[in-house]
């Protein structure tokens, strides 16, 4: 007898049964996926064992993520059927959806291929075709990828240290994409895709949307940053993991990549040091801001060297030393105090101050006691003519902060890793867990958290980063891009062994699952090669800029 709590309650079955079959209404086409005891799961499991079962919906990130999965593949099989010899990569991500592009030097995506291959997905949908899977050896699903001249899958196959793999079969149509997919076309029909760039962008429903197609917002500034780190990873050749391996084979080899992708940030911040020199008389403030884990604390202390040897000596002020004492805070409807409301920021003390010391007063600062919840009295502060304040955190760039400082005197930099790294042609690494894996490291380094407690915490950390960052960050001056190519390499032996400890029976096991998956494919970058003024060391650690 096999006891399965389905939707929180006890079913009892007499022998294996897919999740399906316990689903009354099998037409409805609002489940995608499903929690097998905490690990995603296609609808046609079969439970054979114990298990705590969970339908999920698109307004679940799991399930958004596995309709993301298939509509890669469901588009990839679209293009094959109409364009048998068209190579496409699904490139970085933006306006939450995936840009798509060619890799054919002679071929580009133009409004009549949109339309053929919307209509062609929109056909396989209205079908209803069965996706199966079945298990096959390395060795046979290689012979398939030369057959169909697949060079990417077959180059990371080479690290995959499992000797089978997974295909995805579809009405004769074959392929590989990371993660789980849907059981059946059916279920792919929210979708759009528009022409974008030199591609195609495929817009999908997402979770933070409860489950719909976000509006299309032109971001160009931000576009721009990707164009360049695309170009960047194709012309150092490391767009994919098996590009990037191939360059840490020997020393010499992981020392100049290690060297290359450094100097790479050195030269941006040569171009925005250079920027605000050019506007010195104008510029009094210097914003930095950018979601959690993009390094903005080393990123401003860098930055402030590479001023300094342009003459300009900024200083920096803490916004976290203006937070209202406790008891003047209210909290939300829910009883609980939001502590990334811009609110609970005593705006018009940080900005009295702000002037002040800009028109050459001297300025008693305040220091918060985040463990009373009080603010006392700090050091008395007075700034040079030509001097620029630093400030940096969440709200940096959110001009209700800087209200009293008009727009012509800030500096706005945006900082965030865009990662330009794929798994192979249809599977991108997600940006979101590279600083997923760089904050595990750095809480279990510094706070002595565990990657359990800190992927607990990650939703309500992504929640404050779309309420507050992302709507501010097209109107930055310069959007950075603090991604090391090289960095996951170094992270996987941090990362593995605290990902490694949470348990199967945890909530956290899935998306720990996930991490595991592809930090698997990584070799080894030491430690030692970092940089002690690397962005990457404010997570592993040996930061040059520690007590600064």
């Amino acid at each position: 007898m096999i006891k399965v709590n389905f939707e929180g309650k006890d079913v009892f079955l007499s022998r294996p049964t897919r999740v399906i079959d316990l689903i009354e209404d099998k037409d409805d086409l609002s489940i995608i996926c499903c929690l097998v005891n905490n690990v995603t799961q296609r609808l046609d499991f079969e439970l054979r064992h114990n298990s705590k079962v969970e339908l999920l919906r698109l307004d679940n990130h799991y399930a958004c993520n596995t309709y993301y999965n298939s509509l890669r593949y469901l588009f990839a099989m679209a293009t094959h059927n109409l364009y048998p010899h068209l190579s496409v990569k699904f490139s970085y991500s933006i306006s939450q959806g995936s840009l798509i592009r060619t890799i054919n030097s002679d071929i580009k995506f133009n409004e009549k291929m949109r339309k053929e291959i919307d209509n062609e997905m929109h056909r396989l949908v209205e079908s209803k075709l069965d996706i199966n899977v079945s298990k096959m050896a390395n060795n046979d699903a290689v012979s398939i990828f030369e057959k169909l001249e697949y060079k990417d899958k077959i180059d990371i196959l080479k690290y995959r240290p499992e000797k089978t793999v997974y295909m995805y079969t579809c009405n004769e149509y074959m392929n590989y994409v990371y993660g789980k997919i849907v059981t059946n076309t059916k279920y792919l029909d929210k979708f759009e895709l528009t022409m974008y760039e030199k591609g195609i962008l495929l817009r999908y429903p997402r979770a933070e949307e409860k489950g719909n197609i976000p509006n299309l917002i032109i971001e160009n500034t931000y576009q721009n940053t990707l164009n360049k780190a695309y170009k960047w990873a194709r012309m150092i050749s490391a767009e994919t993991i098996a590009d990037i391996n191939s360059h840490v084979t020997n020393y010499y080899d992981k020392v100049n990549f290690v060297h290359v992708c450094e100097a790479r940030h050195n030269q941006d911040l040569v171009d925005i040091a250079e920027q605000i020199s050019d506007k010195i008389d104008d510029i009094k403030l210097i914003a930095i801001a950018g979601p959690s884990s993009s390094g903005k604390t080393t990123f401003s202390n860098r930055l402030r060297i590479q001023l300094m040897t342009l003459g300009i000596n900024p200083v920096k002020l803490s916004i976290d030393d203006y937070y209202l004492p406790r008891d003047k805070v209210k909290p939300g409807k829910d009883g609980k105090v939001d502590l990334e409301d811009i609110n609970i920021i005593d705006i018009e003390l940080f900005n009295k101050d702000l002037n002040d010391l800009l028109n050459g007063k001297k300025v008693t600062l305040p220091v918060f006691d985040f463990k009373t919840g009080t603010r006392k009295v700090g050091q008395s502060f007075q700034i040079k003519p030509n001097q620029p304040i630093i400030i940096e955190g969440i709200h940096a760039l959110n001009d209700l902060l800087t209200v009293s400082i008009p727009r012509a005197n800030k500096y706005k930099i945006y900082i965030g890793p865009h990662v330009q790294v794929n798994i192979d042609n249809l599977s991108p690494i997600q940006s979101t867990d590279l600083r997923m894996l760089r904050r595990i490291v750095r809480d279990n380094k510094y706070r002595g958290y565990s990657a359990e407690t800190t992927i607990s915490l990650w939703d309500n950390v992504r929640r404050g980063e779309f309420k507050w960052i992302y709507p501010n960050e097209e109107g930055a001056d310069y959007v950075y891009n603090s991604d090391l190519i090289y960095e996951v390499n170094v992270l996987k032996k941090h990362a593995l062994p605290l990902l490694k400890k949470i348990e199967e029976d945890s909530p956290q096991y899935n998306k720990a699952l996930h991490l595991i998956k592809f930090l698997k494919y990584y070799e080894d970058i030491e430690d030692d090669l970092v940089p002690c003024n690397s962005l990457l060391r404010e997570f592993i650690g040996g930061s040059c800029f520690k007590d600064c």
